[in-house]
């Protein structure tokens, strides 16, 4: 994947912004991203699978995280998408 396919945008409500971000490649949303006030940390994860999603101590480390797994999950289809 290259750098700059996923879009990152931050979720507001009444345009107050959260600390919430979606990932989006193109129009699909593939994951996000929130900061979870009661551990402090910041979550991260994706609808693309049920039980999948990790913390890390900064927003841009889990932004980091997730696109790590996702690179990695994405791996799985290569041979799908190469013809094999």
């Amino acid at each position: 994947m290259r750098d700059g396919v996923i879009g990152w945008t931050q979720a507001s409500v009444a345009g107050v912004p959260l600390r919430r971000f979606v990932a989006r490649v193109g129009e699909v949303e593939v994951g996000a991203v929130e900061y979870d006030g009661t551990s402090r940390l910041w979550t991260w994860s994706s609808p693309l699978v049920e039980d999948v999603w990790g913390h890390a101590q900064s927003e841009g480390g889990a932004k980091r995280a997730f696109e790590a797994w996702l690179r990695e999950w994405l791996e799985n289809f290569r041979p799908f998408f190469d013809g094999a």
